[in-house]
């Protein structure tokens, strides 16, 4: 059954445009002309992604995607009409998966999407082990992350960030080689996106996130999940 996506933008030219797009990819898309509308939807009929437009007429798309994320995981591409650096990244820091400027290429946003479902839906099918580090244990067949058991609040692509750093404990990769583990190569990077997902896992994980002892950053280069001796 085709995913369905909803579709969150008072543009109702552009809305209709994108959906007969999504349409003709495979996918069932739904639209709401509000925030109010968009969370109601959400909470109805649990959409598996949201495409979600910052500049609303109710509520702003930042203040739909904090309600959004406050109760549900699903993957959440919100567009921005500028595309400056607060937008892009306020809209990471409260939960949104990835982001995409105004005017965009239906294509990259087809490609985008497709890369925040792959990354939600991916599981090994060998079903993998738990990884565990001290009070900290990251399970990549739940796509969860716990600290002495309280649950950390991540998005997909933050938990895929995670997981990619603990899988290489001890050495240091790349923004470039974090990238390729998260997004795939049919996405590039951009700009300090991993800087600022970083600082929000920090702020589940690390016991003092101004002072990280788990992912420790290489100046320069890139980052280094650490071992710590009260580890396992």
């Amino acid at each position: 059954m085709a995913d369905e996506v909803l579709i969150v933008d008072d543009d109702v030219r552009l809305a209709a445009m994108l959906a007969d797009y999504l349409t003709q990819n495979g996918y069932r898309p739904r639209t709401a002309a509000t925030g109010r509308q968009g969370l109601d939807d959400v909470a109805r009929h649990a959409p598996a992604a949201v495409i979600l437009d910052v500049m609303l007429p109710d509520i702003d798309g930042f203040e739909a995607c904090r309600r959004i994320r406050a109760g549900s995981d699903v993957p959440i591409l919100m567009l921005t009409a500028k595309g400056e650096d607060t937008d892009r990244i306020v809209g990471l820091e409260i939960g949104a998966d990835d982001y995409l400027p105004k005017p965009f290429n239906p294509r990259e946003l087809l490609a985008r999407l497709r890369a925040i479902l792959r990354r939600r839906s991916h599981e090994a099918p060998s079903g993998p082990k738990p990884l565990r580090f001290g009070r900290l244990e990251i399970d990549p067949g739940s796509r969860t992350a716990r600290v002495g058991g309280r649950d950390c609040a991540l998005t997909s692509h933050q938990f895929e960030l995670l997981v990619a750093l603990a899988r290489n404990p001890g050495r240091t990769l790349t923004r470039d080689q974090l990238m390729d583990e998260v997004r795939g190569e049919e996405l590039a990077a951009f700009d300090r996106s991993i800087d600022v997902h970083v600082s929000r896992i920090r702020a589940e994980i690390e016991d003092d996130p101004k002072r990280p002892r788990r992912i420790i950053t290489v100046r320069g280069t890139g980052y280094v999940f650490a071992r710590r001796q009260d580890d396992d």
